[in-house]
């Protein structure tokens, strides 16, 4: 596993970001796909995907990132737990309800932080959801984008 990457951050999408030209895929959480949609609380569609991703650049605020590689994913993505001032990006991304324990890698690791998030109707539990790899899965499976949504 290469060093820690540290540096200027640029968001990709709500879980993935690129250090110094290398492709980073957070560890243990997935954030809905850029083109994903959530129902609000107010039942409203919106783009969940997009929101997770600003939501991320807004955290960031330009300020460095530090990286730790765990592994590479099948499409060559460095894995990495990465951290801004010593907050852990993917603990707040699900604290903050714009991405999810994903408990297939993770093991639960988040898993505290997705109940305080649920709990308090935070982000995407203020209203309804698809997980994010379910959500791929049907797009993979030939669904449309809208036929994979919360209908």
């Amino acid at each position: 596993m290469p060093v820690d990457l540290v540096g200027q951050a640029s968001i990709i999408d709500g879980d993935t970001l690129e250090i110094h030209g290398t492709r980073i895929r957070l560890w243990g959480i997935d954030a809905p796909e850029s083109d994903q949609l959530c129902r609000g609380e107010d039942s409203l569609q919106y783009r969940c995907g997009a929101k997770a991703a600003n939501e991320l650049a807004a955290f960031l605020g330009g300020r460095p990132v530090t990286c730790k590689p765990v592994t590479v994913d099948r499409y060559g993505r460095t894995v990495a737990s990465c951290a801004v001032s010593d907050a852990d990006l993917a603990n707040w991304l699900v604290r903050v309800g714009s991405a999810l324990d994903w408990p297939r890698y993770s093991h639960g690791y988040y898993a505290a932080a997705q109940d305080e998030a649920r709990r308090g109707e935070r982000g995407m539990w203020a209203g309804s959801f698809i997980e994010p790899w379910r959500f791929r899965n049907c797009v993979r499976l030939g669904g449309r984008i809208a036929s994979c949504s919360d209908e």
